[in-house]
């Protein structure tokens, strides 16, 4: 085993941390045939000061991402969570999955209503904001809702067209919904494959509707993560962890159904749709 400092000792000053890295003879060698400019930028990518850098970013995404549910007085429990969504646009605009949306509210003298629930210091009493339905996109199961009072800080949407296979990035949302509370939790994902949200399937057996209408509408690419997002995370925005621009929309209900129709079980890979569909559909709002 040869220490990193001993590999590259003379290109450039090490970072203590990497002084102590050491690698097997195989790596050595291909480590040697790199230009010093490409290790440099291999090394940051893995540097702790990176990992910080998107560390510090979750902080102020969380301060954007709300539950979506429906609320009725009377009910027990009174909030019954749906989704995640998360704020843009001028803040008080929620984006999120169509699929999130219940198809009919229940009318009354106890109306259910649409509601985000915020989280606030104390757990055990989250803020409701009262949510308008604005516009879907059912085709892409993308949804932008309006939001009641004051506005909350939004986050940027940065061009899908710049994410690459294997950049790593990060989604935000509710994981298993409030079973665990409304504690917004991140993972880290890389960016397996930039892929089209439908295929034509190797037997006629494998197909079916929901595929068959996909092929015809015309299919998108959608991002292919190695993260489980778990029920309750749809809608959650997937994000550049050093700016903290959104890319993605966190799907599981559109794309699985597509994707994974031929597989009896659903596998562990997530998706994302990309943010492109939804600036398209913010455009629309603001016309």
């Amino acid at each position: 085993m040869t220490s990193l400092a001993a590999l590259w000792r003379r290109h450039a000053v090490l970072p203590a941390w990497a002084a102590r890295v050491t690698f097997p003879s195989v790596l050595r060698a291909r480590l040697r045939a790199l230009p010093a400019s490409l290790l440099l930028v291999v090394l940051a990518a893995g540097s702790p000061a990176v990992f910080a850098q998107a560390s510090a970013s979750i902080p102020r995404v969380k301060l954007s991402i709300v539950a979506v549910g429906t609320f009725q007085a009377t009910r027990a429990p009174p909030f019954r969570f749906a989704g995640t969504g998360f704020v843009v646009g001028d803040g008080t605009l929620v984006a999120t999955n169509a699929h999130v949306l219940p198809a009919v509210l229940e009318p009354g003298a106890d109306p259910e209503v649409l509601v985000a629930m915020l989280p606030t210091a104390d757990p055990a009493r989250p803020e409701a904001r009262r949510l308008t339905a604005l516009a879907s996109d059912p085709e892409h199961d993308l949804a932008v809702l309006k939001m009641s009072g004051a506005p909350l800080p939004a986050l940027p949407l940065r061009d899908s067209a710049t994410v690459a296979e294997g950049d790593q990035l990060l989604f935000t949302g509710f994981p298993i919904g409030t079973v665990l509370g409304l504690f917004p939790a991140t993972h880290r994902a890389t960016v397996a494959a930039i892929a089209p949200v439908a295929i034509p399937a190797a037997s006629g057996r494998q197909l079916d509707a929901k595929v068959l209408r996909r092929l015809r509408e015309g299919t998108f690419p959608i991002f292919q993560l190695d993260a489980t997002a778990y029920p309750g995370q749809s809608g959650s925005p997937l994000y550049d962890g050093a700016s903290g621009e959104v890319v993605g929309i966190i799907n599981m209900v559109l794309v699985k159904s597509t994707k994974e129709s031929a597989l009896s079980q659903p596998s562990g890979i997530s998706y994302a749709i990309p943010s492109r569909l939804l600036a398209e559909l913010l455009a629309r709002v603001k016309r």
